[in-house]
């Protein structure tokens, strides 16, 4: 076994970091993007996870982002916030942080792979132009354009064939939408503010349930 191949961390080419808005306007687009990610076959990694207060909070993400072979970065998130008048800059700063990881990280580090987000195609370049060469994918705002490209994405870098088609992921997400209010009751949730980890366990669960046919 080579040195590298022995560095590579468990679960590398199956996890995903997920860096996005998390305020509760952007929730349903962050669950689609959550939803599609496991409906693929794919677990999902992300900031929220992190509750251990006695570690830097930079540290902790770059340990998720070091083992994720892939990353969706939406840097859409740039208006200024209602109590401070300033905008927040975790996306973009993240996404320099995977992009970073890939340059100048260990071997297994250079297979990574990211997919940048915004609302509009060619909008970052009024506020992000440091990436401008970077293929940068609109979503408008739609749940259902985040699972199409998420999906084709991810199909598109695995090279994978048995990874259901965008339609379908999409359908099955909104049957999860429409149940998740009694999902949420049943296991004592509040609907409107799930943790990541009952978030992510949730959708496990219902996948599970609910089994892809032909």
């Amino acid at each position: 076994m080579t040195r590298a191949a022995a560095s590579t961390p468990p679960d590398f080419d199956r996890n995903v970091f997920v860096n996005c808005p998390f305020d509760a306007t952007y929730q349903p687009l962050f669950r689609a993007i959550v939803f599609t990610v496991q409906d693929a076959g794919f677990g999902a990694r992300c900031a929220l996870e992190l509750i251990d207060g006695g570690d830097v909070r930079v540290e902790k993400i770059v340990r998720i982002i070091g083992k994720c072979r892939f990353g969706i970065h939406d840097i859409s998130r740039t208006e200024l916030d209602a109590a401070h008048g300033l905008p927040r800059f975790n996306m973009p700063f993240e996404l320099g942080l995977d992009l970073g990881a890939r340059r100048f990280g260990a071997a297994h580090l250079k297979q990574k792979v990211q997919l940048v987000l915004d609302r509009d195609q060619f909008r970052y370049q009024k506020f992000l132009s440091d990436i401008a060469g970077q293929d940068v994918a609109a979503h408008h705002d739609s749940a259902a354009g985040i699972v199409r490209l998420v999906r084709n994405w991810l199909r598109t870098v695995t090279k994978r064939h048995d990874m259901p088609g965008e339609r379908k992921i999409d359908a099955r997400r909104l049957v999860f939408e429409r149940e998740l209010p009694a999902l949420c009751h049943d296991a004592g949730l509040d609907p409107a503010n799930i943790p990541f980890a009952d978030l992510t366990n949730l959708i496990y669960e219902w996948l599970r349930a609910h089994p892809l046919g032909p």
